[in-house]
């Protein structure tokens, strides 16, 4: 059976209640963010894992904890609609820990609305964007008494800390994630023009350390220098044969998985606003990295990165210290693009290690692979519709955004396209002390989300294969 289009005919009506329901629904996320669900402490992640099942389960959903090696994750399945797209909707409602206290401005888990922004640790990241895709599957039930197309729902506790179980969470629970049609993530800052936009797909990264010791003490550097090798040297020359002054990453054969754009992808990106001067002002800049000819929006959408993470050795305190340290490290992660993979690259960097300098001990820290949607899917149209009627303009089309979530396992495991759709503020803060969301952001999520259940509604499922 094939759904009709009473979902967008419905719509308007469901957009009222949400215009009316507002402050009702503003204070229940403050009640929400008061939460903490500290990932990396362990601090009230179970209680808020039972407080999600409970309301999934007052939304009439078939709603479970999946159990894994970590925290469970919260899973919700209602199919209102037959013939009519399903949806996942992913979230995670850990969040960071709070640190450093003293530069918030009022306490992370006694949120306060000030200035039009609510401000309290993970109301952007993530509560605030999940919550509102929740609270547009109630604004449906509450006016039209079933939704438009059939929705799952699935909320982890582990993003903050690298979603390390999310992978064996979806093989092992491949009955329940049958029939999905695409997956949608509100997560993430909207583009920094203030305009909504959608996203395509997040880099993946790749982390590691490099570490070498080659005494078993400090020295005098007078009267060992020149003697003893000193490890951050050691250390500074491999870092040179890696990446070069124009900005080339120089392991052999790191940029044979990278491709070029397509023609939409170009297109798209040639379309995204930018305002440099105001950009460099803003941050302090006096330049971009190189290479110097390569366009902005390219940097985070197409191209991989190396970054040096952090370099650790020696003395940095007060004053001189004429020491020649005995061990240093290094901390670095890479950024990856469709069709890299964490296996590939550490694979390339271990390879170059050991040419390059064997007595450098490489220390795999894991990853996350990349993920990327085709700008030209079906659901590209819905998902364009729902922002148009909760923003009234068109969102803009961001091939692949800089940072890293778990899409991959949708993409690459599921096999479904994916989708982020940030409803957040681009000074979100989060991961940082002040953490916010607009509230206007926040009400135009709740509405986002449910034009796109709306809009899916009103497509055949096959229209989606």
């Amino acid at each position: 059976m094939t759904t009709t289009v009473d979902g967008v005919q419905d719509l308007p009506r469901v957009l009222f209640h949400i215009d009316q329901e507002q402050q009702g629904f503003i204070d229940r996320l403050l009640e929400y963010v008061s939460r903490p669900s500290i990932s990396a402490h362990g601090i009230g992640i179970s209680e808020t894992a039972d407080a999600l099942l409970a309301y999934l389960q007052k939304l009439g959903m078939e709603a479970q904890l999946l159990q894994s090696e970590g925290w469970p994750f919260v899973y919700g399945r209602r199919m209102d609609a037959p013939g009519a797209p399903t949806v996942l909707l992913y979230g995670h409602y850990d969040v960071q820990p709070p640190d450093p206290l003293e530069e918030w401005v009022s306490p992370p888990f006694e949120p306060q609305i000030r200035d039009g922004r609510i401000w309290g640790r993970g109301v952007a990241d993530n509560k605030g964007q999940h919550f509102a895709q929740l609270l547009a599957i109630e604004s449906w039930l509450a006016v039209v008494g079933k939704l438009p197309c059939n929705v799952i729902v699935l909320l982890e506790g582990e993003e903050e800390v690298g979603s390390p179980h999310i992978a064996g969470c979806i093989r092992a629970h491949r009955d329940l994630l049958s029939g999905v049609d695409l997956v949608v993530t509100a997560d993430g800052p909207m583009h920094e023009s203030g305009r909504p936009c959608i996203k395509f797909g997040p880099r993946g990264i790749a982390s590691f350390s490099l570490q070498v010791q080659h005494a078993n003490q400090d020295f005098h550097s007078g009267n060992w220098g020149g003697v003893a090798p000193n490890p951050i040297w050691t250390l500074v020359h491999l870092l040179a044969s890696m990446k070069n002054e124009q900005g080339q990453i120089t392991i052999d054969g790191f940029y044979e998985n990278v491709l070029p754009p397509t023609a939409a992808e170009r297109q798209a990106l040639d379309a995204l606003p930018l305002d440099l001067d105001a950009l460099m002002n803003k941050t302090g800049l006096s330049r971009l990295d190189e290479p110097q000819d390569r366009p902005f929006h390219d940097r985070l959408s197409l191209w991989p990165t190396f970054t040096i993470n952090g370099f650790h050795s020696g003395y940095g305190g007060p004053g001189t210290k004429t020491v020649l340290p005995h061990k240093a490290m290094v901390k670095c992660d890479i950024r990856l693009v469709e069709a890299q993979s964490v296996e590939e690259i550490l694979d390339k960097v271990a390879v170059h290690v050991k040419r390059h300098a064997p007595e450098v001990e490489f220390i795999r820290q894991g990853g996350m692979d990349p993920s990327k949607t085709p700008l030209e899917s079906p659901f590209t149209a819905p998902l364009r519709q729902a922002y148009v009627a909760a923003y009234g303009e068109e969102p803009l089309l961001v091939p692949a955004m800089g940072g890293s979530l778990p899409d991959y396992v949708w993409t690459k495991i599921l096999g479904v396209p994916a989708f982020l759709t940030p409803y957040a503020n681009h000074d979100e803060a989060n991961h940082a002390p002040n953490e916010n969301m607009e509230v206007e952001l926040f009400v135009k999520g709740i509405k986002t989300g449910a034009a796109l259940l709306a809009y899916l509604g009103g497509m055949d499922a096959k229209e989606g294969t």
